[in-house]
């Protein structure tokens, strides 16, 4: 079994479920009383959130890379950047790597194209809605990316900033995603990416009317039957 080298803390409330849902992935392929080996390094959230507002991302890079440095001399076989942001960093930190990133929007795209899925939705922080270096990787393999309205993309960004990575649950906030959602795939979504990983702490496949893909579920999964790939 290879060696899981997580970066979490980003928040702490999702590497929480990483964790779980590696494990209980190990557990039901392997039997037994099998768990996955993980070394895990968690950042302190309130500097990278701070690196991130400031469009210190260079500082952002060199945090991401030093904890992956550390994992990798501890044994880590490869690397999981436990949150969709921060994966902006992953070219910047692959060149002082000898280990491979696995990609949280690699793994989302292989399942999107396993439900045909050509037109999407992506809810997630401002960051990774906005920028490229998240949404280009699904336009690259032949996937339409659908993304709120501005105003919408500041509420979004609030509830995950300012509650769900406290810990906070709102249902009027999630009526507020599922209302984002709804509209969305009124012009054309055929599914929702939950590209932030602590949104699974709010909303669901019961909550809205198209598949959802949860990108922390599906990069934990990932990152479970990468290690016990032959």
């Amino acid at each position: 079994m290879k060696t899981i080298g997580i970066i979490g803390g980003m928040s702490w409330e999702s590497t929480v479920t990483y964790y779980q849902i590696i494990n209980e992935t190990i557990r039901n392929i392997c039997g037994g009383l099998h768990s996955a080996k993980i070394l895990m390094y968690s950042v302190d959230f309130d500097e990278i959130e701070k690196y991130q507002s400031s469009g210190l991302w260079n500082l952002c890079s060199k945090a991401m890379t030093d904890a992956a440095l550390i994992l990798e001399k501890g044994g880590a076989d490869f690397i999981v950047i436990g949150a969709n942001t921060m994966h902006k960093c992953v070219e910047d930190m692959g060149k002082h790597l000898s280990i491979p990133i696995l990609h949280i929007a690699d793994a989302t795209i292989a399942r999107l194209k396993e439900q045909e899925i050509s037109k999407v939705i992506l809810l997630g922080t401002k960051y990774t809605m906005c920028q490229d270096f998240y949404k280009s990787r699904i336009i690259n393999a032949g996937i339409e990316v659908m993304i709120p309205e501005d105003y919408e993309i500041e509420m979004v960004n609030r509830i995950i900033y300012d509650e769900l990575c406290k810990g906070i649950i709102r249902e009027d906030s999630r009526e507020i995603l599922t209302a984002i959602t709804e509209k969305l795939a009124h012009k054309g979504g055929q599914g929702l990416i939950l590209g932030c990983t602590e949104l699974d702490l709010l909303i669901g496949e019961h909550d809205v009317s198209v598949p959802v893909f949860d990108t922390t579920m599906i990069h934990a999964q990932e990152a479970a039957f990468l290690a016990i790939k032959e």
